[in-house]
């Protein structure tokens, strides 16, 4: 499918404030690519880049398929911080005031209402909506003139668990459209619910890029139990391929390679122990993410 982006060994300071530092990678064309991070990671500075909104020192990216940055805006619609909509005007009123500045998508105001469910209330003032609603009407606008890649900073931030449910739904229901979404974020649950890829820095560094299922491909773990947990733990210490094992009140062992719950069912038995608890785990991205940026 390709690359509709491609970032070559940015960085950016802000003074002794080394913001990025040498960061690259490539987001696949028609992918949920989420940028994760804790605050002062670098998140925001990136994107403001990529927007063409700030300047890297060092580095440079390319929008596949575009001549120029300034041809890729045409086609990338952005949400970087919260709009300035007239609290005193309806849902519609305000993405026509969007559309002029934008000077595109006049005529996409009813379609892009619709997308995010909000034509029902067009010509409610915007003093009236929710948090939820807001963010919505927020990235409605950033639909209009039927870009192919959204870019959004922190698209749940602030919301309610009902806002972040329906932000979500909106970002799965767009990318079945084969729009790319480029989203920032630190609610890691969340990206894990929607993103396909993912980019994880921490103060400035990229610690690892790829399709969250990549990521996380070598994360699972295996819960087990028997009557003499301690004789488990040191047959499993003599597996070779395994990684980690932590003795609780169940142990958790991984291994370097994917082995099924039979094949480690089979091992105990063989070698004299009866389990009385096998179970596999995935290891969830927030885990990953709190082990590398700790």
């Amino acid at each position: 499918m390709g690359s509709v982006l491609k970032i070559n060994l940015i960085e950016k300071s802000y003074g002794t404030v080394k913001a990025l530092k040498g960061v690259s990678f490539e987001v696949p064309k028609g992918c949920v690519f989420g940028v994760l991070g804790p605050n002062g990671s670098g998140k925001t500075t990136l994107l403001g880049i990529l927007l063409d909104v700030l300047k890297a020192d060092n580095g440079d990216y390319h929008w596949e398929n575009y001549s120029s940055a300034t041809d890729a805006r045409k086609h990338i619609g952005s949400l970087l911080e919260t709009p300035n909509f007239y609290h005193y005007l309806s849902a519609y009123d305000n993405l026509e005031i969007t559309a002029n500045i934008k000077g595109r998508g006049l005529n996409d105001i009813d379609n892009v209402l619709k997308k995010v469910n909000l034509y029902e209330r067009r010509h409610s003032k915007f003093n009236t909506f929710s948090l939820g609603m807001k963010q919505r009407l927020a990235i409605a606008g950033a639909l209009l003139g039927s870009p192919d890649i959204l870019v959004l900073d922190e698209p749940t931030n602030g919301l309610d668990p009902v806002g972040i449910s329906e932000i979500r739904e909106l970002i799965k229901q767009l990318s079945t459209e084969g729009i790319t979404i480029i989203m920032a974020s630190h609610l890691l649950d969340e990206v894990e619910k929607v993103c396909t890829d993912v980019a994880i820095l921490k103060l400035g560094n990229l610690l690892t890029s790829g399709p969250v299922m990549d990521v996380l491909n070598d994360e699972d773990w295996i819960e087990l139990n028997s009557s003499n947990n301690e004789a488990l733990a040191s047959l499993l210490k003599k597996h070779p391929q395994v990684k980690n094992i932590k003795v609780d009140r169940m142990i958790q062992v991984s291994f370097a390679k994917n082995f099924s719950t039979e094949d480690i069912n089979q091992y105990c038995f063989e070698n004299g122990i009866v389990l009385n608890h096998l179970q596999k785990r995935k290891r969830s991205l927030e885990s990953k993410f709190m082990e590398m940026t700790k």
